[in-house]
């Protein structure tokens, strides 16, 4: 019984170092700044924004009935056409934020009068710039009440 605890007490002193490599200090902030970037894209369909916020090449996934689907960049973008510089009624946060040399991740919750959307998008820092380079999402409608 002692030998598992101490293999185990082992690991971990060995495995501290690597879990404790987390990005410069004043990462989180420019993370922040992209995430934020892209809130403002959504809550006023500011397709300017949302480009400054997403890697050229990001996709956003997520399931429709019970399988897999995605929007490119230009087919997202081409979606806000009827509603560029139009606000939306509604909460639009980042719920967490996590960033750990050069990847970070955010959830967004974006709680609308009709529905609540849930993102997770996923981060690099390419050439010393923060991006959003994919995006998986669901929603729930809300109930008329």
């Amino acid at each position: 019984m002692k030998r598992p605890a101490l293999a185990l007490a082992l690991l971990t002193l060995a495995s501290a170092p690597l879990l404790s490599q987390t990005s410069p200090p004043g990462d989180e902030p420019a993370v922040r700044a992209v995430v934020e970037r892209y809130l403002h894209g959504l809550k006023f369909n500011d397709t300017t924004a949302l480009r400054e916020a997403f890697w050229p090449d990001a996709k956003l996934y997520y399931i429709r009935g019970d399988s897999l689907a995605q929007w490119t960049q230009s087919s997202w973008y081409a979606s806000f056409a009827g509603s560029v510089g139009h606000e939306e009624q509604g909460d639009l946060r980042i719920a967490s934020l996590e960033v750990t040399r050069d990847i970070a991740t955010a959830k967004i919750v974006e709680d609308y009068p009709k529905s609540r959307y849930t993102d997770y998008v996923s981060l690099l820092r390419i050439r010393g710039r923060w991006w959003i380079v994919n995006k998986v999402y669901t929603a729930e409608r809300r109930k008329e009440g």
